[in-house]
């Protein structure tokens, strides 16, 4: 035998220990998912009724889209896709909300065309900032779902710019 090999120890074989690795780590895991739920993700009635809000916020900004459309015909024709995104956030949004059932929401006074992009830009910003507000009261898919609507309408906010 050459000076730098030297026997292996005798008592636990490699075989063994990586099967005791193997099954502490089993065990370990076993733990960590068979724990009670967290109570964020516990939908409190606060949390129904905030995210109830937010399906009115987005049902006023796809009302804003259109009013801002019918203001300046050609401002409807370039933020179509705009308006589509918003929609489908709102849809998205209602999935999220037990009990959110459409509403008939105005933006407020509709714009004259020369006001229509810097009213519905203000608009978007809006909804975008109480998006991102309720979204620190959620937990979960639906904090996620309000941050990442917050994050598409500051997108939408520079493209109106």
């Amino acid at each position: 035998m050459s000076p730098l090999s030297s026997p292996a120890p005798r008592g636990l074989s490699r075989r063994t220990l990586l099967a005791a690795s193997a099954a502490g780590l089993a065990l370990v895991t076993a733990a960590c998912t068979s724990s009670a739920p967290d109570e964020r993700e516990q939908v409190t009635g606060q949390q129904v009724d905030e995210l109830l809000g937010q399906v009115g916020v987005q049902e006023t900004l796809v009302a804003a889209f259109t009013a801002a459309g019918a203001a300046d015909p050609a401002l409807a024709g370039e933020v179509a896709e705009l308006a589509a995104q918003a929609g489908a956030q709102l849809e998205r949004l209602r999935d999220a909300a037990p009990g959110a059932t459409p509403s008939s929401s105005s933006p407020g006074t509709p714009p004259s065309p020369a006001e229509a992009r810097p009213w519905l830009r203000e608009q978007v910003a809006a909804a975008a900032a109480s998006h991102a507000a309720a979204c620190v009261n959620q937990s979960g898919a639906r904090a996620a779902l309000l941050g990442s609507i917050s994050a598409g309408l500051r997108g939408q906010d520079g493209q109106l710019a």
